[in-house]
C-alpha cells in the first residue's frame, strides 16, 4: 500500500505533538518503529487513510466503538444535543438517563459519578476508597494499565510496556511506595500481602477480565477469592471495567463472573466514542464524594450532552438487538481459524479470548500473568503486524493489545481476515 500522504502528515505531526501522537499507544514504536498510519476517517468496520487505503478494523479505538465507526444512531444523537448545546455547565436530562442507565444495568452500582476519562475515573475511585477507609495502600496487578495518573503507573502494561516505560518518569517516590503491585492470577500472593499489610490497605484494584498484558482471563475462583480477602481485611475492592463493561454483555463483566466489587471505574464504551468517564458503587461509599462528603472531585465535561447522548445512544443499540452472541461467534471464528493457519504453518501461537475480544500471542506457552505475557515473540509479532497492515487489517501495534469484532463486522470480513492470516504465516515461515 502506497502511503505517502500518511507520512508526510506524520511528519508535520513530529514538529507540533511531541512523538507525533498524542498517546503512546498509537505510536508504532513497539511494531518495527514505521510512521503509524493517518486516518481520515472510519466507516462501519472500515478505517480509510488518508491516502484513500482502506482497513478492516480490530482495534475498534482500543475498545470503545463496539458498533462501529459512525454508526447512525450514535451520529443522530449527537447532532440533536449539538443542536441542543455541546456544553451546559449544568444537570441536564441525558446524563441522568444515562446514570439510570448504568445503574439499571450494572449488579452494584447504585450511584455513579461522571468523569471525562477512565484514567479519571480510577483515580477517582482510589481517592474515594482512601476516604472511606482512611488507609493509605492500594494493590494493583503487574501489568495491568488503569489510565496515566501517577498511583497507577507501577509495573503498567499495555503502551507503557509497549514503549519500554513501564515506571514513569515524574511520578513522585511517596507515591509509588503506597502501591503494592502483584502478580494476577496467584492467590497466595495476594493472601500473603493482606496477611502482612491488610489492616493498611485501602484497596484491591483489578481489571476482572485483564485487557492491557492482552486479553488475560482469571482463573477459576481467582475473583471470589480476591473479594473474600479484601471484606476480611475491611479493604474496598474496585473493578477497573472501562474496556469491559458492555463489552462482553450487557451489563459488566464482574457480574458475568459472579463477583460484584464495592466500586467500578468505567469509560470507553459508556461514550459511546466520545470523552467518558464514570465511577460508582455502594450508595454509603458514594454518600463521601462532594458536595455530599468531603473526597472532592469535579469536572466541567464530565457527563457532558454530547458524551451522553452518544453513551445513551450507543446502550440504546446494545440492549435494543444484543449483537453479543454474533460477536463472540464471529471472534471465536477468527481466532480458531488463526490457530489453524497457524498450525499449518507451524507458527507457534496461543490465543487468549473473552467473548468478542481476544490477544494473538506468539509463543506457545500459556499467558496467565504479566511475566507470561512477556515471553511473547515482539519480534514476530511486528513482522506480522507490518504483513497484516499491508494486506488491510488494521491491528492494534501493541503485542499486549487485544482484537475487538465488533458489531458492524461479518462473516465475509472474517473470511478476508483469515486469508491475510495465511498469507502472512505463509511469509513468516519463510523468515
Amino acid at each position: 500500500m502506497v502511503r505517502h500522504l500518511s507520512t508526510t502528515w506524520f511528519q508535520r505531526a513530529e514538529a507540533v505533538i511531541a512523538g507525533g501522537v498524542n498517546s503512546p499507544a498509537r505510536s508504532f514504536q513497539g511494531v518495527g518503529g514505521n510512521p503509524p498510519v493517518v486516518m481520515a476517517r472510519g466507516e462501519g468496520a472500515y478505517l480509510i487513510d488518508v491516502d484513500g487505503n482502506r482497513y478492516l478494523d480490530y482495534l475498534a479505538a482500543f475498545g470503545p466503538l463496539v458498533l462501529g465507526h459512525s454508526h447512525p444512531a450514535v451520529v443522530q444523537a449527537v447532532r440533536e444535543a449539538m443542536g441542543r448545546g455541546p456544553l451546559l455547565g449544568t444537570p441536564h436530562p441525558d446524563e441522568i438517563l444515562l446514570a439510570e442507565e448504568l445503574c439499571r444495568s450494572i449488579q452494584g452500582l447504585e450511584q455513579v459519578r461522571f468523569t471525562t476519562t477512565g484514567t479519571e475515573a480510577v483515580m477517582s475511585a482510589i481517592r474515594l476508597a482512601r476516604a472511606y477507609t482512611g488507609r493509605r495502600y492500594v494493590i494493583k496487578f503487574e501489568g495491568a494499565y488503569h489510565g496515566h495518573s501517577d498511583a497507577v503507573l507501577v509495573k503498567a502494561g499495555s503502551g507503557a510496556s509497549t514503549v519500554g516505560a513501564a515506571d514513569s518518569l515524574g511520578v513522585p517516590a511517596g507515591v509509588t511506595q503506597d502501591v503494592i503491585s502483584l502478580p494476577f492470577n496467584d492467590v497466595e500472593a495476594l493472601r500473603r500481602t493482606l496477611d502482612t499489610v491488610g489492616s493498611e490497605v485501602a484497596c484491591v484494584l483489578t481489571e476482572p477480565i485483564v485487557g492491557n498484558m492482552g486479553i488475560v482471563k482469571p482463573e477459576p475462583g481467582y475473583l471470589e477469592a480476591m473479594a473474600a480477602l479484601t471484606r476480611k481485611v475491611g479493604a474496598l475492592l474496585i473493578f477497573d471495567e472501562v474496556i469491559t463493561a458492555y463489552r462482553f454483555h450487557y451489563g459488566s463483566a464482574g457480574a458475568m463472573l459472579g463477583v460484584i466489587p464495592d466500586l467500578y471505574a468505567l469509560g470507553k464504551i459508556i461514550g459511546g466514542g466520545l470523552p467518558a468517564g464514570a465511577y460508582g458503587g455502594r450508595r454509603d461509599i458514594m454518600a463521601l464524594v462532594a458536595p455530599l462528603g468531603g473526597m472532592f472531585q469535579a469536572g466541567t465535561l464530565a457527563g457532558n450532552p454530547l458524551s451522553s447522548a452518544a453513551g445513551l445512544a450507543t446502550l440504546q443499540v446494545l440492549r435494543n438487538e444484543n449483537p453479543y452472541p454474533r460477536m463472540e461467534r464471529l471472534a471465536s471464528r477468527l481466532a480458531d481459524g488463526i490457530l489453524h493457519w497457524a498450525q499449518v504453518y507451524h507458527i507457534p501461537v496461543t490465543i487468549n479470548r473473552a467473548g468478542s475480544g481476544f490477544t494473538v500471542f506468539f509463543g506457545d506457552s500459556q499467558v496467565t500473568n504479566y511475566t507470561s505475557a512477556q515471553k511473547a515473540d515482539k519480534v514476530r509479532f511486528a513482522q506480522f503486524h507490518r504483513l497484516m497492515l499491508d494486506q488491510g487489517i488494521y491491528l492494534a501495534p501493541s503485542r499486549f493489545e487485544a482484537w475487538f469484532v465488533s458489531a458492524v463486522h461479518d462473516d465475509m470480513m472474517i473470511d478476508d481476515t483469515l486469508r491475510a492470516v495465511e498469507v502472512a504465516f505463509q511469509e513468516l515461515r519463510r523468515r
